[in-house]
């Protein structure tokens, strides 16, 4: 790709569940935004997905694209490999041949070298958004809290320090944690909970999800909540009580409405409390600090403040230590990994010749 001054870049991060890009003119973040893309149902949600950001955007034409994904992992392809190279020939035909594609140390593979590169592009959306925050702070740990999953990654001496750089090693060391706010079903949280007074086994159905939760909590965004209800159902107070009841074999009209929040709000504490004992055990695997800033990105970034206060730390948006501004809020930290995708091809442009 040439490395011209001023010409529009597009940064996008290609998930199974979501499609999210950030456009950047001039340096700066000018917008950013997300599609809903279940693409496990067909790569049409992507084409839809990318239609509608040239729709959103005139300067789609003449941008140029950066991208990073996840969706390699999606049911549509036998492994990790096919699923990168597929999506990048995909991607290639829609966006241009001059796509580059983040690969962690790698310099920006094209789809010509993407097969040389697949290991690095693979899921390294989180590892785009902490070399971002490690360009602002020397010492930290980014929480990404999103629909699906938990990314929580150190930063020391200025560069992400992970124990893991695929999912499966994440995993194991608690780097990858796969609880969101959206999409998570309830039954993945915990075996038993409490209820009015006695302690339920839970249903090991898909009854309800994290999305029921947080309506009821009054936290999560709706403008995030992009994705249809366990039951299919609508997405109101009422119908969330009903598909939390269901989780332990009860109607809503079974308790009083305050008594279904007071449910929801037990759920919520299971989820912290997992996610707190991972973030533990990561800091104390990297050796940071005791109280190293917490970096809040992600639709459940909201969830990031209690978890500073429970262990004294500092805790920092995503959007302020990327040196965003507060008109880049919101969309900028739920869509983390476009944004630090777009700004880093960004740089590495203007200093590649």
């Amino acid at each position: 790709m040439p490395c011209a001054d001023g010409k529009p870049l597009i940064g996008w991060d290609i998930g199974g569940a979501h499609v999210k890009a950030c456009l950047l003119e001039g340096g700066k973040v000018r917008d950013v935004a997300q599609w809903a893309a279940p693409l496990w149902q067909g790569l049409a949600h992507l084409d839809a997905a990318i239609a509608s950001a040239a729709c959103r955007w005139s300067e789609f034409g003449s941008a140029g694209h950066a991208l990073t994904m996840t969706a390699e992992m999606i049911d549509l392809f036998p492994d990790r490999e096919a699923g990168v190279l597929g999506l990048s020939a995909h991607l290639a035909k829609r966006l241009g041949p001059e796509l580059r594609f983040f690969a962690g140390s790698a310099e920006w593979p094209t789809v010509e070298t993407s097969a040389a590169h697949w290991r690095g592009i693979a899921s390294a959306n989180w590892l785009a958004t902490a070399h971002l925050v490690a360009a602002g702070l020397p010492t930290a740990l980014l929480i990404d809290i999103g629909s699906t999953t938990t990314d929580l990654i150190p930063i020391a001496n200025s560069r992400p320090s992970p124990l893991g750089h695929s999912d499966a090693d994440r995993l194991a060391s608690g780097e990858l944690v796969y609880l969101g706010v959206v999409r998570t079903p309830l039954c993945a949280l915990t075996r038993r909970i409490a209820f009015a007074g006695r302690e339920f086994n839970v249903m090991n159905e898909f009854f309800a999800t994290t999305a029921d939760v947080f309506r009821l909590s009054a936290e999560l965004d709706p403008v995030c909540d992009q994705h249809p209800a366990a039951d299919g159902g609508d997405k109101s107070a009422a119908a969330s009580c009903r598909r939390l009841a269901r989780m332990i074999g009860m109607d809503a009209r079974d308790a009083e409405f305050d008594e279904w929040i007071g449910f929801a709000a037990g759920w919520r504490q299971v989820m912290i409390d997992e996610i707190a004992s991972h973030l533990d055990r990561v800091v104390e695997a990297a050796a940071l600090p005791a109280t190293p800033p917490l970096v809040a990105a992600g639709c459940g970034g909201f969830l990031v403040r209690e978890l500073a206060m429970r262990s004294n730390r500092p805790w920092l948006p995503f959007h302020t230590v990327a040196n965003l501004g507060p008109a880049a809020a919101g969309w900028a930290d739920t869509c983390a990994p476009s944004v630090a995708v777009a700004m880093l091809f960004e740089r590495w442009r203007q200093t590649c010749g």
